[in-house]
């Protein structure tokens, strides 16, 4: 009886969390149909809201924007959009640091995470998984010794909480696995093990 049920939780639980999730990216994408006059929403004009089309919305929109910015009058908008907000005090600290993330996770010719590696964390004996995330830079590199990478030691089971560090060359491994393989170890706690 136990087992039973067991299996079918373990049927169900990702299943509805995935439906959950969805729904939860649906219901905040529809939200965009609000920047549309009252006259063009779906209420007004059928007399029903229709799940989903602010999502569609939103895509459409986003798509494009990164059309428009690629051409290089789009470029030169985006560029004094740009200058515009890193003028404004408050904004530009916030602004400067979410772009500078946004472009170094998002950006289609950098690399967030290099490579899986393994390290010895929080303490001699006891490893974990971290990524290379590059090599010291700035004032830093000069009060280091040579040979440095820095690294990013996730948190389990939500990698996106961790560690900054920056460790000797010779104190890590490198691991013959994909970044994916390796979040999905990280957020499994261990228990999806990367596949050969």
């Amino acid at each position: 009886m136990k087992k039973y049920f067991i299996t079918g939780l373990l049927i169900w639980i990702p299943l509805v969390i995935t439906i959950w999730v969805l729904k939860l990216v649906v219901d905040v994408l529809d939200q965009s149909l609000l920047l549309l006059p009252v006259s063009w929403q779906t209420e007004n004009w059928l007399g029903v809201h229709i799940p989903g089309l602010g999502a569609i919305l939103t895509i459409v929109i986003v798509f494009l924007t990164g059309l428009l910015a690629t051409n290089f009058f789009g470029a030169q908008l985006v560029e004094l959009w740009h200058e515009i907000l890193h003028r404004i005090p408050v904004v530009n600290s916030i602004y400067s640091s979410v772009k500078q993330i946004s472009d170094t996770l998002f950006s289609s010719s950098g690399q967030a995470f290099r490579k899986a590696l393994l390290v010895q964390w929080p303490q001699e004996g006891m490893w974990t998984i971290a990524f290379l995330t590059g090599t010291p830079g700035g004032g830093v590199a000069t009060h280091l010794p040579p040979d440095c990478v820095a690294v990013y030691v996730p948190t389990t089971p939500n990698p996106t909480g961790g560690y900054f560090v920056i460790i000797a060359r010779k104190n890590v491994v490198e691991l013959d696995m994909s970044v994916d393989q390796a979040l999905k170890y990280i957020i499994s706690m261990g228990v999806v093990p990367p596949q050969k």
